[in-house]
């Protein structure tokens, strides 16, 4: 594995409260119409960098923002999100070859589909862990 780890999104919600930083990696449209995850409680706001663009084109400035908007301080863990669990480990594999301390959510936000399509099996969002709903 080359990243540190992952995570349920249990899991990840207690790496948020003892101080890791969540990154939703998912798309703008993702942010907007299916919500986004609501890290008040704990002492760091979420990072929302796009692993992909529109359309799938992939982010080539993704580090370059991460180093931008990633606290200085590289002891500081990154805990990546996406929408089932896949470009999240892109994206920690990516952070961590650029330094960072990187983990990815299993199930993503929205977490695997059920036998009708809909996302309504696990993840972030299904397991009850703090969301705003078409919020960014």
């Amino acid at each position: 594995m080359s990243y540190a780890g992952d995570l349920t999104p249990q899991d990840a919600w207690a790496k948020l409260e003892a101080g890791a930083i969540l990154v939703d990696v998912r798309t703008e449209g993702e942010w907007a119409h299916i919500g986004i995850p609501d890290t008040k409680a704990t002492e760091n706001d979420p990072l929302f960098i796009q692993w992909n663009l529109a359309g799938g084109i992939p982010n080539a400035q993704f580090v370059e923002q991460l180093k931008q908007q990633a606290p200085e301080d590289s002891s500081t863990e990154l805990v990546f999100l996406c929408r089932s669990g896949a470009r999240s480990i892109a994206a920690a594999i990516a952070a961590t070859a650029a330094g960072f301390t990187a983990y990815n959510v299993l199930e993503g936000f929205e977490g695997e589909t059920d036998q009708h399509g809909e996302r309504t099996v696990n993840g972030w969002k299904n397991r009850g862990l703090p969301t705003n709903l078409g919020k960014h």
